[in-house]
């Protein structure tokens, strides 16, 4: 009877085993019946949107783009996907697009890391301590307001830093990598969370630009530099440049002026703008499959397919427009015993954070300024001699006070620009309502201590 009862317990056994089995594959056919429709979609139909929608997010954390969970909350990688659409099958998301959409913002903290001198094809993973981190962005991707909002912290920034004390924040790098960089990020922004951190170095630049052929920048003045500690050589002419991507690294890494970091912060601004620009060109397509290989070697990253598709479907849709670049707000220190010393001002991080990242703090957020205290600059750019000083003097005669002119921009510009220094569109779009012309950018590349910075063109009459 015993002998009977076992051969029926491995039957079944053997019968469930078998049952589990055809379930597997079941599942397995049907994912990959999914996955095949899903490439078909995009490689017929959208073929040149999806690739330039996945290198356009690597390069663009990576330049201006082993990660962790997020840091200081309890979300888990899958909160970054939609939970409702993580519960329907995949067939559903075919006829709406990609299968994952982000369901809340995404926080990246990207670090560009300057390898050391005597390094050649350094790669993020070799785990020097020696390395700082030369670049810093926070990144938030913004489903609930379409937006990507870019916030470069310059590296010179004054923290506090675990057994160390006040310290620059591009040492966090070397003291603990990224894991204690992102720490410190967010404990410095009012707990901001980090959902998660990418960092890349600047052998991948140059070889990124390289591979590209080039990207057109407006180089602002003459750049001519030599550290032969560094090995670091500069020579830029002005006016529009076509730059390889050694000379890109120039562009970026130049630093010859009283204002610290924040001219170089201006300029990675200015760099990111044209390897987005330079990325949704046709031309560059049959460039992609090397763009990524490179892309593979040398970024370190922990997000996984899912949750890159869900940011790809996400910023593709995103026209420069929808593009924000803020820069940590602060000022320099002439009184520091370093005077290239960054030190933040509370107030404006506690806005910025609040407005832009959806923090909260634990006093009020100051009011804004009345529109016509703010302190604009007006910059003439449209060749035409004296016109900053009329702009300036049509704005007092309509009640603002605090309007100033600044030197002249060395490129003659059709069309009116209204620079958002600060990132306080609303004033922006008031001037413009104000001016009856100008485009509105929101990026930090006006006048470091302007809230605006008018940069007057050819369209003014």
């Amino acid at each position: 009877m015993i002998g009977v009862l076992k051969r029926v317990d491995r039957r079944l056994k053997r019968q469930l085993q078998e049952v589990e089995v055809r379930r597997s594959l079941s599942v397995t056919r049907h994912n990959f019946l999914s996955f095949r429709r899903w490439l078909w979609f995009q490689m017929t139909r959208n073929r040149l949107l999806f690739w330039i929608g996945v290198v356009n997010l690597s390069i663009l954390l990576g330049a201006m783009v082993a990660l962790l969970l997020p840091i200081w909350s309890d979300r888990t990688s899958s909160d970054l996907l939609s939970r409702d659409n993580s519960q329907q099958p995949r067939s559903t998301f075919l006829r709406h697009g990609l299968p994952y959409n982000l369901s809340r913002p995404v926080n990246i903290l990207v670090l560009g890391i300057e390898p050391p001198p005597s390094t050649i094809g350094h790669n993020p993973n070799s785990g020097s301590t020696t390395r700082t981190s030369d670049t810093m962005l926070l990144v938030r991707f913004n489903p609930d307001r379409p937006a990507i909002r870019v916030l470069s912290i310059p590296k010179d920034s004054q923290v506090v830093l675990p057994k160390i004390g006040l310290d620059k924040i591009s040492r966090a790098y070397a003291l603990g990598g990224a894991p204690l960089t992102a720490r410190v990020v967010s404990r410095t922004l009012n707990n901001v969370p980090i959902d998660r951190y990418l960092s890349i170095n600047a052998d991948a630049l140059r070889q990124l630009v390289d591979r590209m052929g080039g990207i057109e920048v407006f180089v602002p003045q003459q750049m001519s530099y030599q550290d032969r500690t560094q090995r670091l050589q500069i020579d830029l002419q002005q006016g529009w440049q076509t730059l390889n991507g050694e000379q890109a690294e120039q562009f970026a890494r130049f630093r010859a002026s009283n204002n610290g970091d924040l001219d170089r912060v201006q300029r990675q601004q200015m760099l990111i703008a044209a390897l987005r620009d330079r990325l949704t060109s046709p031309a560059i397509l049959p460039q992609l499959p090397e763009i990524t290989k490179i892309m593979q070697t040398a970024v370190e990253t922990n997000l996984s397919p899912e949750e890159l598709r869900a940011i790809v479907s996400f910023s593709v849709q995103m026209k420069p427009e929808h593009w924000q670049m803020l820069l940590l707000p602060g000022d320099l220190s002439p009184y520091s015993q370093d005077p290239s010393s960054y030190w933040l001002y509370t107030s404006g991080q506690d806005r910025i954070m609040s407005q832009y990242f959806g923090t909260s703090t634990l006093g009020a957020v100051p009011k804004p300024q009345p529109l016509t205290s703010l302190k604009i600059a007006v910059q003439n750019a449209s060749g035409k001699p004296q016109l900053s000083q009329k702009i300036v003097r049509y704005l007092k005669q309509r009640g603002f006070t605090n309007v100033y002119t600044i030197s002249d921009w060395s490129d003659i510009q059709r069309q009116t620009n209204i620079i958002a220094q600060k990132g306080d569109i609303e004033a922006a779009t008031k001037i413009q309502q104000i001016l009856g012309v100008g485009n509105i950018e929101a990026a930090a590349i006006g006048d470091l201590d302007s809230s605006l910075t008018i940069r007057v063109g050819k369209d003014w009459r």
